[in-house]
Parts: structure tokens; sequence; C-alpha cells
């Protein structure tokens, strides 16, 4: 079985890693109220460098996705197909992501529900449909 490709974790993006390990789905706001994903040292919006992390509901819903139908790393083969989507979080923040069902229940603006999943020797933050028994 052939590993899959692991995160680059930095100073900067740790406690998003560290949240998800621990079951929490963090993302970063500025004391302006503006709020991003993914981890950066300065607000994307106005370069503010008062950023601190804060907690996601679980909430979210589907804005776009495309469906692989073929690897493009060894590691995904046995997912084959799958989606890559962006999800925009309840708070605003958009994260890229997958959903987890099937192809034709996919649909814009469908409600979505976090889900935290084990991979290796760290965890991700994948979606699925709301109502499906997600948490956050």
């Amino acid at each position: 079985m052939t590993e899959f490709p692991q995160p680059d974790i930095t100073e900067t993006n740790r406690p998003f890693w560290d949240g998800l390990k621990a079951g929490e789905l963090l993302f970063q706001q500025c004391g302006q109220g503006h709020r991003w994903l993914p981890a950066r040292d300065h607000c994307p919006h106005c370069l503010s460098d008062d950023v601190r992390f804060v907690p996601a509901a679980g909430g979210a819903r589907l804005v776009s996705w495309v469906l692989y139908r073929s690897a493009h790393h060894p590691a995904f083969e046995s997912r084959v197909p799958y989606n890559v989507a962006i999800v925009e979080l309840d708070e605003g923040p958009r994260m890229i992501s997958n959903v987890l069902c099937d192809e034709p229940a996919l649909r814009a603006d469908m409600p979505l529900r976090l889900r935290i999943e084990a991979q290796d020797d760290y965890a991700v933050a994948r979606f699925e449909p709301a109502g499906q028994g997600g948490h956050a």
C-alpha cells in the first residue's frame, strides 16, 4: 500500500493540524473579524498580524466539486472515483476537502457536516451530507 502524501506542517499551520488531531476544525480570524483558511501569519483581507485560531461549529455547504475517475497518485487508486470539493464553512471560510457520498447525491449548496477522519499519523477534515451523523 502506498503512503498518502503528508501535510507540510509549519509553525503557522500547526494549530490547524493539532486541532484536527484533537477532533476540532480550526480556522483563523483577525481582530477585525475577517475569517479564512488556510492558515497564514497575516490576515489576507487587512494584513493584520492580530490573528487567532477559532473552532468551527461543523456545518458547511458544498460550493463546487470535481470527480476524479483515475488516480493521480498511487495512494488514491483504491478511492477512485473520488471527489475534491470546495466547501464553505458556516462561519465563512472556504476549504478544499472531500464529500463522503456517492456522486449522484452531490449538488451545489447542499448542507454538509464535518467529519474528522484519521489518515496515517494525522487527521483530515472531510464532510458528509448533513443528517448522516457527522460530528464536529
